[in-house]
């Protein structure tokens, strides 16, 4: 399988720079890599190498190379060019709205939904239609205040990074905005899912100019990945 562009050379002889694909460590690594497997494209071993401190990886083509960062970032590298493509959440999309990325695939992985929780003893009771201002602590703060600026509703953000769960306990805030899966953690925390935001799923996502520049090689990419048969 060949991701060149007609008449390009590979190997060390060839001027073309190699095209960078990032992609998200944690959960969703675990979830897309069989599918880019399944697309051709096989890291180095190294990548499966948990106690390697390497960032950047050669695959089987000589132009493709991967590199791992957090999810947040995968947007972030793609939007200003340093990678070519990548994976990335909706979530992640939305929060940051970079005109510069193309998301053509969704890729059906990465399944969770973004949500607004509170302590369950707040909950009985409280009806969040009634509601003309919240705080919440979130990792969204430009979603969360489109998402009730559409009620009507004042939210003040504290943007946290993690830990969000210990937001409401500590009196930080009454409520948080965060991704739920099963709802297991919020629950070990004494919260409950009050709101649904947005269902969250993980898009094949292009930086546009790369996009025009490498459309041959690039669209050659998104069809095989749209074809794939998984590799576990």
């Amino acid at each position: 399988m060949s991701f060149q562009k007609s008449g390009a050379k590979s190997g060390p002889e060839t001027n073309i720079e190699p095209m960078i694909m990032a992609l998200p460590k944690g959960r969703i690594l675990e979830e897309v890599m069989p599918i880019i497997r399944g697309a051709g494209i096989i890291p180095e071993p190294d990548f499966d190498n948990s106690k390697s401190r390497k960032l950047t990886f050669d695959t089987n083509h000589p132009l493709i190379k991967i590199i791992r960062v957090r999810s947040f970032d995968v947007a972030t590298f793609v939007a200003f060019g340093a990678a070519h493509f990548g994976v990335a959440g909706n979530d992640v999309l939305l929060e940051f709205d970079y005109p510069e990325i193309y998301a053509p695939l969704d890729l059906d992985i990465g399944h969770c939904r973004l949500s607004v929780a509170e302590l369950e003893s707040l909950s009985i009771g409280d009806d969040p239609s009634r509601w003309s201002h919240v705080r919440v602590a979130t990792k969204y703060p430009n979603l969360t205040r489109k998402h009730f600026a559409k009620r009507g509703v004042q939210a003040e953000c504290i943007k946290l990074n993690g830990a969000m769960e210990l937001a409401p306990s500590l009196g930080l805030c009454r409520r948080i905005v965060d991704l739920v899966s099963t709802g297991n953690t919020l629950k070990a925390n004494g919260l409950v899912e009050i709101e649904k935001i947005i269902d969250i799923t993980s898009r094949f996502i292009v930086n546009r100019t790369a996009f025009k520049i490498r459309n041959d090689e690039i669209s050659e990419i998104l069809k095989n990945i749209a074809n794939r048969n998984d590799v576990k």
